[in-house]
């Protein structure tokens, strides 16, 4: 989830610019490196691709991965890579780091994601290669001091919708029967993902964080996808990150698909051992932890203008709410959540659209 910085004075000086670039020198021998961007996380973390012509021992291109220090510190970044790595996931190289600074340089996997490259044609391939990679990254056992998906975790992100969507975007003022209606929805919600079987989860497997790699040995053969932005890793429920996969924050495909390649994923799972529940109440699982990461990713996409500047995210929103209306109303316990949506949230929504464009 990128978006650029706020844009500063082309003239003004960059300290962390100046140190990236001289470190980017100093590690590749080479006094003319000049590290160009390449992408930008939604937090703090920047990808800047740089030639290394002259060094033997590196890739002729390679990734420097800028983590302010005290913003983003990279060591549960490398953790996690590391942690990944040894259960068989498909994971960046690392070629050199200097945790202080907060610099990494990394094996460039090229410019496209699934994201770029993915399309109905090609979509049961791709996505049975991510299945493989899921199925590796969810055998490995969670370490005990790694974050649980747990109740505080599971409730401040469902808040982050009334707070940052509801309140902060739209303006609206909830009274206590809204909060009623959040408030039983969330306990629910909360509820089905805590009786879920749970795993190691990334937490945000979807397909612009899976890079469609080849074999690190040069025999062609594919063992990607690559898998990135894992440091947020957590130990939770197991329908979690199959669901991100195939509904996506930025791409959205027919629900007969959708059901087809999570009826795939589970008999994969099943057959890899994995605690998967019996595949009805697996699909529903896939529902319900589906509708709590849909109401976080709204309440985020809205945090991410109102507090971090960066607007472009809220264009995904409908498809969030479309995920949404396809669920609700096949759960009893969710239709009060139902009402508040289409009765308070949605009007709230067009109103703001409506002032926008007068």
């Amino acid at each position: 989830m990128s978006e650029p910085e706020a844009i500063q004075d082309a003239n003004a000086p960059d300290p962390r610019a100046d140190a990236r670039t001289a470190w980017t020198r100093q590690v590749l021998g080479d006094p003319d490196a000049s590290p160009a961007r390449a992408s930008m996380d939604a937090g703090f973390r920047s990808y800047w691709r740089v030639q290394a012509p002259g060094a033997a021992d590196l890739l002729k291109s390679v990734i420097v991965m800028d983590s302010p220090p005290d913003k983003e510190d990279v060591r549960p970044w490398l953790r996690i890579r590391d942690l990944l790595e040894s259960g068989g996931v498909r994971v960046p190289s690392v070629l050199a780091q200097d945790l202080e600074a907060g610099f990494l340089l990394l094996e460039d996997l090229g410019a496209d994601t699934y994201l770029h490259v993915i399309d109905s044609g090609n979509a049961d391939v791709l996505f049975d290669q991510a299945i493989t990679q899921l199925l590796k990254l969810q055998a490995i056992t969670p370490p005990d001091d790694l974050p649980a998906y747990d109740e505080a975790m599971l409730a401040r992100e469902l808040r982050l919708f009334d707070e940052w969507f509801c309140g902060h975007h739209l303006g609206m003022n909830l009274d206590r029967d809204d909060l009623q209606a959040l408030d039983d929805a969330y306990r629910f919600l909360i509820d089905s993902a805590l009786a879920q079987p749970q795993v190691l989860v990334h937490r945000d497997f979807m397909p612009r964080n899976l890079m469609p790699v080849q074999a690190r040995n040069g025999d062609g053969g594919p063992d990607g996808p690559a898998v990135l932005d894992f440091q947020d890793a957590v130990r939770g429920p197991i329908a979690y990150d199959a669901l991100s996969l195939f509904k996506d924050a930025f791409l959205s495909w027919p629900t007969s698909r959708v059901t087809i390649w999570l009826q795939h994923y589970h008999a994969r799972a099943t057959e890899a051992g994995l605690p998967v529940a019996a595949l009805a109440q697996f699909m529903g699982d896939a529902e319900l932890i589906g509708v709590q990461r849909h109401l976080k990713v709204i309440g985020i996409f809205a945090r991410l203008q109102h507090r971090d500047g960066k607007p472009k995210y809220l264009a995904d929103v409908p498809r969030f709410f479309g995920y949404l209306d396809e669920v609700l109303p096949h759960y009893p316990e969710l239709q009060e959540l139902q009402r508040f949506i289409a009765h308070k949230v949605k009007p709230a929504i067009e109103q703001l659209q409506a002032v926008a464009q007068a």
